[in-house]
């Protein structure tokens, strides 16, 4: 059997009306799992949806709310009957400089960015450990990594994501479950639209990438369900950069010898 497929398998992808998390919920399915798509957008949700054809679960969420993430997996696990992937992907991106920066936008991201994801692992935990296997893949971002200007705020709420993915895989290793992250450079999606307006930046992201481009929702999504599939089943207490190489390299030349 072919250990990238998930015939048979269950998965939650949050924050999957659109962009990576919609490329995720359609690569999962692809690969044979049935998926419950989370978002706060209900349209948007159904018409990932219509797309999917293994019966996918459709249910509106606004993961903010301290009690959402709970109710959230309750739900989950009613619709699809267990769930063996989660895929924590719901997230705000913030881009301010610190100066200025108030207690309710650092709330709002520690809340969605990762209170809820903590939430969600703790309220599936019972299941997966019950079943004695289970993948959680959470999304970081290269901000994690690397310095990024005026995404402090931001930035500090995926380190924390990439500290959690460790703890956690040492923690549910024993039981089975493998907890990775992803950490996306940038992505040609909706929450890049604004900032590719600016002028030079579609040229310096594609001159500071090794492979010269912006990231496709696909190339993350399929990163991201390798790390569901048994084909990752011995990788756990990994941040894998899918990034072109941004976050590893550095020209110090500018393109000169």
């Amino acid at each position: 059997m072919d250990p990238s497929r998930l015939d048979g398998r269950t998965a939650l992808v949050t924050g999957a009306s659109r962009g990576i998390g919609a490329a995720v919920a359609r690569t999962l399915d692809r690969a044979g799992a049935r998926v419950a798509l989370a978002a706060r957008n209900l349209p948007d949700l159904e018409s990932v949806a219509a797309g999917l054809g293994h019966h996918p679960v459709v249910l509106e969420a606004d993961l903010s709310h301290a009690g959402a993430p709970g109710d959230l997996a309750s739900r989950a696990e009613a619709a699809l009957g267990r769930v063996d992937v989660l895929v924590n992907n719901a997230a705000i991106a913030h881009r301010a400089p610190t100066l200025g920066l108030d207690a309710g936008v650092i709330d709002l991201l520690l809340a969605v960015n990762v209170r809820a994801p903590l939430l969600l692992i703790a309220a599936l935990l019972p299941g997966m450990t019950g079943r004695g296997r289970g993948s959680i893949v959470n999304l970081s971002s290269v901000s994690a990594l690397v310095g990024t200007p005026n995404r402090a705020a931001y930035a500090a709420t995926k380190g924390a994501v990439d500290a959690a993915t460790r703890s956690l895989a040492m923690e549910l290793g024993p039981a089975g479950i493998r907890v990775n992250s992803v950490a996306p450079g940038a992505v040609d999606t909706a929450l890049w639209t604004k900032n590719r307006e600016v002028p030079g930046v579609i040229a310096q992201i594609e001159a500071q990438t090794p492979l010269r481009r912006w990231a496709e929702p696909d190339d993350i999504a399929d990163v991201v369900v390798f790390l569901a599939s048994d084909a990752a089943r011995f990788v756990t207490g990994e941040t894998i950069s899918v990034d072109g190489g941004m976050a590893r390299t550095l020209d110090l030349y500018g393109g000169q010898v």
